[in-house]
């Protein structure tokens, strides 16, 4: 497979001393996202991303519909197909979206092809409404997030939460907004205590054996690793213009904006 160049969707605006910070909820929030746009799925598209990237993945095309995932695998076989929905893995897709399965599986040199009810739904919507650049988000890279977010300087930043399928807000991406924003105002912010805390408030679904197939207990302590890796994923468009995500670096950063 030709590796595909990624081009930004267009370019941010920096230089500004004051930032305007807009934390936005479920799809509808994604829908009014403007400047650099966070969209956060922790639990778990974006968690899931930043492990298949750790482990060598060249690039992901996050795909809202189903039916635009299989024909791009029919055009790319080699490619890792991901679909998720309802929590579960969906018939004939490669692996679900659960980050421990991915860490079983080699993904270097390979791109994905992901599809998910919230996570993937939600870059499609940012992108629609014209926010200006758009990174994802989860618990394991806030802290690079954060980081890169004040590098670029834009002078409006989104970061929209996700949620359950878009449509109902859910502690963790919740928690992974406040976290972000705060880092991006130097405010203290117990992410410790928090995630504590979440354990039995919106992550009871891992520890069910009733939904082990769909929610190992093995995904939690991975999606919860705050700040294990220090890279972050842009979104950008391929040569045919699809939307593409692609990991980005701190050295690199300056040379991809």
């Amino acid at each position: 497979m030709r590796q595909a160049e990624g081009s930004p969707l267009s370019g941010i605006r920096g230089g500004e001393e004051n930032v305007e910070i807009r934390v936005l909820d479920l799809l509808e929030g994604a829908k009014k996202a403007r400047g650099l746009t966070v969209v956060i799925d922790v639990f778990r598209a974006f968690t899931t991303e930043c492990y298949a990237f750790s482990e060598g993945a060249l690039w992901s095309w996050p795909i809202a519909r189903l039916e635009d995932a299989f024909a791009l695998k029919k055009r790319y076989p080699d490619a890792v197909l991901l679909g998720e929905r309802g929590g579960a893995k969906v018939d004939g897709c490669d692996l679900g979206n659960s980050p421990y399965d991915v860490t079983k599986t080699s993904f270097k040199g390979k791109a994905m092809i992901h599809s998910t009810s919230a996570g993937t739904q939600g870059i499609a919507a940012a992108a629609k409404a014209g926010a200006e650049e758009i990174v994802t988000g989860s618990l394991v890279n806030a802290k690079a997030v954060a980081a890169y977010i004040r590098f670029r300087n834009p002078s409006v930043v989104s970061i929209v939460a996700m949620g359950k399928a878009g449509l109902t807000s859910t502690n963790e991406d919740l928690i992974c907004a406040r976290y972000i924003e705060a880092l991006l105002k130097g405010e203290a912010y117990d992410i410790d205590g928090k995630i504590a805390w979440l354990r039995n408030h919106g992550a009871e679904q891992f520890f069910d054996p009733a939904q082990a197939d769909i929610f190992p207990t093995e995904d939690y302590p991975l999606c919860v690793a705050h700040d294990r890796f220090n890279f972050v994923l842009r979104v950008c468009r391929d040569e045919e213009g699809r939307l593409m995500i692609r990991r980005a670096d701190p050295p690199e950063w300056i040379e991809r904006t």
